[in-house]
């Protein structure tokens, strides 16, 4: 069966920027509660990815990649608009009400808890087998399909965490609830700053982590490793420190 170009240049795209992933999530990417399933998340869909197209699953494979990444989409808005609510000295309530990431959260669950399962799962799953009974590859494809759904509904957990620590006022700043908590003061010992440092409250804004001689900052600014993950959960942006 041939592929048409269209799909062979977004696999080769997807392929690419979820094995850089790999790589930016293991080495360039802050350590996190959720960094083996994120890791895992991206070994997986590479997989899919490049056995869907060996395979020429490749119309179903584009399906997944589509119910996936729309959400991306949502999460890049939803960063944008942290930055924006304070922008310029000026609070903005439109921005902060997008921030609460509800729109996010309802396209994390339209799209990958809805209708992956009940269009991609039931194709591959159930349909296949009345077309093709003895169809290639059936569990080891569905088998990592999934694990993509099971990953999905593990992040959903934590969206829902960050949503009612929001709403119920226990959050006054975004702030990334996957975060190891560490205690503020064993913070300030580790980077050598003195009590009475002025920016000492807003350690956690200041705070560098270094690997492999990669200087990180716990911000918005995120590797790309972290847009597959799936997010609404953030570090505030402290804008009287931006140049």
């Amino acid at each position: 069966m041939t592929i048409s170009t269209d799909i062979t240049i977004a696999y080769l795209l997807q392929g690419s920027f979820y094995g850089h992933s790999i790589y930016a999530s293991l080495y360039m990417d802050v350590w996190r509660r959720d960094s083996v399933v994120m890791v895992t998340h991206h070994v997986v869909t590479l997989v899919l990815i490049t056995f869907s197209y060996a395979f020429r699953y490749h119309k179903i494979g584009v399906l997944v990649l589509f119910l996936h990444d729309i959400n991306d989409i949502q999460l890049e808005f939803t960063k944008l608009n942290v930055y924006l609510k304070n922008s310029g000295g000026a609070y903005r309530f439109i921005n902060e009400i997008i921030t609460t990431c509800i729109s996010f959260s309802i396209t994390w669950f339209w799209f990958r808890l809805y209708w992956f399962p009940l269009k991609v799962l039931y194709a591959t799953c159930i349909a296949s087998l009345e077309s093709v009974p003895n169809i290639p590859f059936y569990f080891f494809f569905n088998s990592l399909l999934f694990t993509l759904l099971l990953m999905n509904i593990y992040w959903f957990l934590y969206v829902i965490l960050f949503m009612v620590k929001v709403l119920t006022g226990q959050m006054k700043e975004m702030k990334d609830v996957r975060e190891y908590e560490e205690d503020e003061n064993e913070k300030a010992r580790l980077l050598n700053i003195p009590e009475h440092d002025g920016d000492y409250p807003n350690l956690r804004d200041k705070e560098r982590q270094v690997k492999n001689n990669i200087q990180k900052e716990k911000s918005l600014k995120a590797s790309p490793g972290q847009n597959a993950y799936p997010f609404c959960i953030y570090s505030q942006v402290n804008h009287n420190n931006e140049d």
